[in-house]
């Protein structure tokens, strides 16, 4: 009896370091996953804040750039004086244009 009792011991002991394995192994398990969890979690936070740093970046180039306002408004006075010189310019030479357009309408060859 004392050899079966034994067997019995070691069988129940053998069992229990299955089970204990067996938990282990599930435990690792769902540890690997849960970083890998995390590890995705982590990716796409970094995704989202890299993506939210360059549009902020995009946005202050933008404001720095050509697009501000003051440029807007020295290329639009820049743009008016220079139309105001080619009026100018195009009335000071209209009379001389206009004498002679005149002299070679009226003049005949014969």
């Amino acid at each position: 009896m004392d050899a079966s009792r034994r067997q019995s011991g070691i069988q129940q002991l053998l069992a229990a370091e299955q089970e204990a394995q067996q938990i282990v192994n599930a435990a690792r398990a769902a540890k690997s996953a849960r970083l890998r969890q995390a590890k995705e979690e982590a990716e796409r936070e970094i995704a989202e804040y890299r993506k939210q740093m360059e549009d902020e970046f995009q946005r202050k180039v933008a404001e720095s750039s050509g697009d501000s306002g003051a440029n807007v408004k020295r290329l639009e006075q820049e743009t008016a004086a220079k139309i105001e010189q080619l009026n100018q310019q195009a009335a000071s030479i209209s009379p001389e244009v206009i004498q002679m357009l005149l002299r070679h309408v009226t003049t005949v060859k014969n």
